[in-house]
């Protein structure tokens, strides 16, 4: 596996390469692949926000299962863009750029999106969600800065996009219940918390492991 690609176990998964085989069958390129992940992300930091506008509580609960299944379908799209490029065959001189830009847009999107609906349910300040998106980016951009300067690409979490994605996809379900019971969405205030900080721990940690390589070398 190239120490340029994140390492992703369900690549191996059957129903991922039968996926793989449609989207190159249907004409599907890996740079419209990547940019539905933006289309994602954006309808889920819709979501996210709405929830916080939500009339009813039934209306909470459908949206919170709407943020849910827009994360999962952006890490999918992030998972088939590359699956698509290498596997199928399908990848372009331009490929980095689209594998690595809507990744930025996406967490912007979903993070800021669920700062916004936390401030409307009065738990939290929608700047929250805006550091948690800057912190987020900056993961990615320590690592890119790392690797042009020869240190191998770190996908080290414990709050990379995968988790990042997880950690607000639980936080949507687990927002179900306290929307049920009318609660004020404090859920979402701890979950944009947690990848605050995760994310400052990983931009901090790719750091100190790039200088310690790049000063080895």
């Amino acid at each position: 596996m190239s120490q340029d690609r994140r390492p992703i176990s369900q690549r191996e998964h059957g129903w991922a390469k039968a996926l793989t085989r449609a989207l190159v069958k249907s004409g599907a390129t890996p740079n419209l692949i990547s940019f539905s992940s933006i289309v994602f992300a954006a309808f889920g930091g819709l979501c996210f926000y709405a929830i916080g506008l939500a009339a009813s509580a039934g209306d909470r609960v459908l949206l919170c299962i709407g943020a849910a299944l827009f994360c999962q379908l952006r890490l999918l799209a992030n998972m088939m863009d590359g699956m698509v490029a290498v596997e199928g065959g399908r990848g372009g001189p331009d490929g980095p750029v689209w594998n690595e830009l809507p990744d930025r847009f996406a967490d912007i999107f979903i993070l800021v999106g669920a700062g916004y609906g936390a401030a409307a349910l009065g738990v939290a300040d929608a700047s929250l969600g805006w550091a948690a998106a800057v912190a987020a980016v900056m993961t990615a951009y320590v690592r890119e800065v790392a690797r042009g300067a020869g240190a191998p690409a770190d996908f080290s979490g414990p709050m990379a996009k995968p988790h990042r994605m997880f950690v607000m996809t639980l936080a949507t379900l687990l927002t179900i219940f306290d929307a049920h019971m009318g609660g004020a969405g404090a859920v979402l205030h701890i979950a944009l918390w947690i990848v605050l900080i995760g994310s400052i721990f990983v931009v901090l940690n790719r750091t100190r492991r790039a200088l310690a390589f790049l000063n080895k070398r």
